[in-house]
């Protein structure tokens, strides 16, 4: 599922349907007694981020979402009971935050409180007008500091129907996203036959976010990882990482307007012997982190490139089919001194072994949230900017059920782009290739250094590639 904003997702015209949360329900909530287990250092800390950028006075909407379409004339009925079916398996959706005094405490609408709201919002006959109209609803009713934080729309047409979800990230993740197409079309395909659909019921995020933050407040401050973070930040200059790369920003420019670059990198044939030639040193994620490390020290000259990966922490194959924020991140630093190894069949193939020391080295650091991390360092951080740090993700989507038919069904996963200081890039797997999707400050030398750095990137994975299917890994030039 390519991940995009939805300026880019084929939006089409049609009549809008939209459903939310019932306000019977949102009033069964207000009234609920507090649900002791306690919300995940990842949502506290995206809430608290929020709330102290909020009351700075910056509005950065950060909600994520899925659109995918469903052929041939839809049933709404149906289509209403599939939605509510598929809302009621996934607990976090029905489980919100008050705040008392400077506190979060949880509370969870009953299943069987969970109804929908359908309203007929009308006809836009402009794909442009209804682009800007989902966006601006989504930034209201998905809101991080709102509840409830999710919205599901219809735009329906004579020969399909467009489904359009979002959901403030406090409740999702990508692969979250990735899969839901393939469940909606499951339960709609159900509802449409008359069956009921049986399995095992889905894990609750809710029970996952306890149990880890019972496990993160069994560390203090002198916990190994806590000192890895604190060195890490230490040499990053006291803070947490940007894209090394000139963004073209002053020290004031703590939350300009950022800009969306998404583009295919390479095609399936590419993609493949990019990730055969890395294979031997842990696969792509290597590869592209070993790339990124060469490209920027090309750009800005840095000897060391730092930056913070992302890894999912869906440990146990109980959590597999769970909607959740299940994110962890470790610290990356790769040197480029090492480099001029003269045993090294080439650069690449030498920075290749070192980035898979450094990742089995510090991957098991992404198990601690970095939230209860930095709440740990007593130095104070207080978010100027809606994003904490840079991270570069890779992630192999190819295995997610339903995946060969993301492009068929016009299958996207979206992400709001708003403000922010830091660049972030994500690379995903998909039968075509890989793709690329990037935010970063809306500036020229930002843009010229990110297209530098995209531009380089495809470069290295197409000679890599050709030149991988020539040559044995490991062979040195004469």
């Amino acid at each position: 599922m390519r991940i995009t904003e939805i300026q880019r997702c084929e939006v089409r015209p049609g009549r809008l349907v939209e459903w939310t949360l019932h306000p019977r329900a949102v009033e069964a909530a207000m009234s609920l007694p507090e649900d002791s287990r306690p919300p995940a250092y990842a949502q506290e800390s995206h809430l608290r981020r929020a709330r102290s950028l909020r009351q700075d006075g910056l509005f950065a909407p950060a909600w994520l979402g899925a659109a995918f379409d469903i052929p041939g004339p839809v049933d709404l009925a149906v289509l209403e009971g599939a939605l509510a079916a598929w809302a009621l398996r996934h607990e976090t959706l029905r489980s919100g935050f008050r705040w008392v005094g400077d506190e979060m405490r949880r509370f969870t609408l009953d299943a069987d409180s969970l109804l929908l709201h359908r309203e007929e919002t009308g006809d836009f006959s402009d794909a442009v007008k209804l682009t800007q109209y989902l966006q601006e609803r989504f930034d209201t009713v998905a809101d991080a500091l709102t509840w409830p934080n999710f919205i599901f729309t219809a735009v329906v047409r004579d020969d399909g129907t467009s489904v359009y979800m979002a959901f403030d990230h406090s409740n999702v993740d990508a692969y979250s996203l990735q899969r839901i197409p393939a469940e909606i079309h499951e339960l709609y395909a159900a509802g449409l036959e008359g069956r009921a659909l049986t399995g095992t019921p889905v894990a609750s995020y809710v029970d996952f976010c306890a149990a880890e933050r019972a496990h993160a407040d069994e560390i203090d401050d002198t916990h190994h990882i806590v000192s890895h973070w604190r060195e890490f930040i230490a040499r990053c200059g006291g803070t947490l990482p940007n894209f090394p790369v000139d963004l073209g920003l002053g020290p004031e420019d703590v939350s300009p307007q950022q800009k969306f670059m998404d583009e295919m990198l390479v095609d399936a044939a590419d993609a493949a012997a990019f990730e055969a030639y890395c294979r031997p040193y842990g696969g792509s994620l290597t590869g592209l982190l070993a790339a990124t490390a060469l490209i920027v020290h090309e750009i800005s000259g840095q000897p060391v490139y730092r930056t913070v990966v992302p890894f999912h922490t869906r440990a146990k194959s109980q959590w597999s089919d769970s909607v959740g924020w299940y994110v962890g991140c470790a610290p990356i630093e790769i040197s480029l001194t090492h480099t001029q190894d003269p045993l090294a069949a080439t650069q690449f193939d030498s920075t290749l072994r070192h980035v898979r020391s450094v990742l089995r080295e510090n991957r098991p650091l992404s198990r601690m949230p970095i939230a209860r991390v930095l709440s740990l360092l007593g130095s104070g951080f207080r978010p100027t900017s809606a994003d904490l740090y840079s991270i570069v993700s890779f992630v192999d989507a190819r295995g997610i059920p339903g995946s060969e038919r993301w492009q068929d069904l016009k299958s996207y996963a979206l992400v709001r782009v708003s403000q922010g200081d830091k660049a972030c890039v994500w690379i995903t797997r998909l039968h075509e290739g890989l793709q690329f999707t990037s935010r970063c400050p809306d500036t020229p030398l930002a843009d010229t250094n990110m297209r530098r750095y995209i531009e380089a990137l495809r470069n290295l994975i197409v000679s890599v590639a050709r030149q991988g299917a020539q040559k044995p890994v490991g062979t040195t030039d004469c």
